[in-house]
């Protein structure tokens, strides 16, 4: 009894046996993203083994915030795209070490937090144009599909050309293409851990192919873990590109987290947990940096867990409980090849730009700016700099049509500290 007071269960019209259902599902459902982050942090130079633990710490502690705190049925792990901002631009392209990027994610949850217990979030959602923010989403889906092709050998530099299509008759690229078809489809069919199956089949492709060792050494220590740990640096808080980072990862942040949080909550029948569930992430996020991961946001299959009837936090819990289990298959992981985790990577990125469907492009100087977000980000490598260009040109645009009052105040200031920060890089 006392744990259905502590849920709110009757209120919710739920048992226990019914959440804990729905939370197994839920992890099932986004168990993929242990192995999925791990690579995409290992790439940012964090040690393999210690980038699995991160993750899964982070998604068990997120999952226990969500639940105590927010009493949603919501799954907190590592955010797909998000991740991608901080290997690939943070760390890859900016230069900024691993370290000073888990700083960088300290800083950015920090200012995440204060958004959601201020009038801010509320601020930035209204102040920025909507075909801007799904041009965001977009982008990230696109530069997440182009690195799952490039993972997978579909598609390499080219000689004459910035890339060109892979030799179709290698057989890592045989294997990403048969294992994509596997994954597409069962995805298509809505088989339940969908993506985790594809991972065992891609695996075992893998392992048929020779495309990983038939010896894998299973040894698994706690040493890895010991170098990451705690171990964010804050060397270049003094720096402009610092913050410039902060606030491009805090704004991909912001936008991510508040419409999933919209949907889910209201899926859920409870809209008014939106702002705790704000908050949860919000705090969630800044551990990650101490934890040793890219920030944590609410998982879009956290749709299946709600849809299998969770409705309160003990269906986050269970699955936070599960991501801690899970611990004990780390040693396995090293097993997983990239023509495993390219499928997962492409589809999606695939998903991710079905945004383009509510975009409203009949203004050509809203449409061109959101247009550039979505063609740069995967072009210069960089989700920061394809943003920061398109934020640049919509007040611009705007201006020289003579409609500067569409533009918001927030959006003015947002566009002109890009603009300097790419002043400062030229100098």
């Amino acid at each position: 009894m006392k744990k259905l007071r502590l849920f709110n269960m009757m209120e919710h019209k739920t048992t226990i046996r019914q959440e804990m259902i729905a939370g197994v599902i839920g992890f099932l459902t986004v168990l993929y993203i242990i192995a999925v982050n791990s690579m995409i942090l290992s790439e940012a130079g964090i040690p393999f083994q210690g980038a699995v633990i991160a993750t899964i710490l982070v998604s068990f502690i997120g999952c226990l915030l969500m639940g105590f705190w927010a009493n949603a049925p919501i799954i907190l792990v590592p955010g797909m795209g998000i991740n991608a901002l901080f290997t690939y631009t943070i760390v890859q392209s900016k230069g900024f070490t691993w370290q000073e990027a888990l700083g960088i994610v300290f800083v950015s949850g920090i200012i995440f937090i204060i958004i959601t217990i201020t009038k801010l979030a509320k601020l930035l959602n209204t102040a920025i144009p909507q075909v801007l923010k799904d041009a965001i989403s977009i982008g990230l889906g696109l530069f997440l599909m182009l690195i799952g092709l490039e993972k997978g050998g579909i598609v390499v530099r080219g000689g004459s050309s910035l890339i060109a299509l892979g030799d179709l008759s290698d057989i890592k690229v045989l294997a990403t293409i048969i294992t994509f078809m596997v994954t597409i489809i069962l995805y298509l069919r809505n088989v339940k851990g969908h993506f985790l199956i594809s991972i065992l089949f891609g695996t075992m492709l893998g392992f048929l192919f020779g495309l990983i060792p038939h010896h894998h050494n299973g040894a698994f220590s706690l040493g890895e873990y010991r170098l990451v740990f705690a171990e964010l640096s804050f060397h270049k808080i003094q720096s402009f590109s610092f913050w410039v980072s902060v606030f491009s990862l805090t704004m991909v942040l912001v936008f991510e987290t508040i419409g999933l949080a919209h949907s889910q909550t209201s899926l859920s029948g409870s809209p008014e947990k939106f702002k705790r569930v704000l908050q949860s992430n919000g705090i969630s996020a800044m551990l990650s940096g101490v934890f040793g991961s890219s920030p944590t946001v609410a998982a879009v299959e956290s749709t299946a867990a709600i849809q299998s009837g969770g409705r309160t936090g003990l269906t986050s819990i269970i699955a936070g409980c599960l991501f801690l289990s899970s611990i004990l298959f780390i040693p396995y992981l090293k097993w997983i090849p990239d023509n495993a985790i390219a499928p997962i990577l492409i589809i999606i990125g695939g998903l991710m730009t079905l945004n383009i469907r509510t975009m409203d492009l009949k203004d050509f100087s809203e449409a061109f700016p959101a247009i550039l977000i979505i063609v740069m980000i995967p072009f210069t490598y960089s989700i920061a700099d394809g943003i920061a260009i398109g934020f640049i040109l919509y007040p611009l645009l705007k201006v020289s049509m003579g409609k500067a009052r569409e533009v918001s105040l927030p959006l003015y200031v947002i566009s002109c500290l890009f603009l300097i920060n790419f002043i400062l890089q030229s100098l």
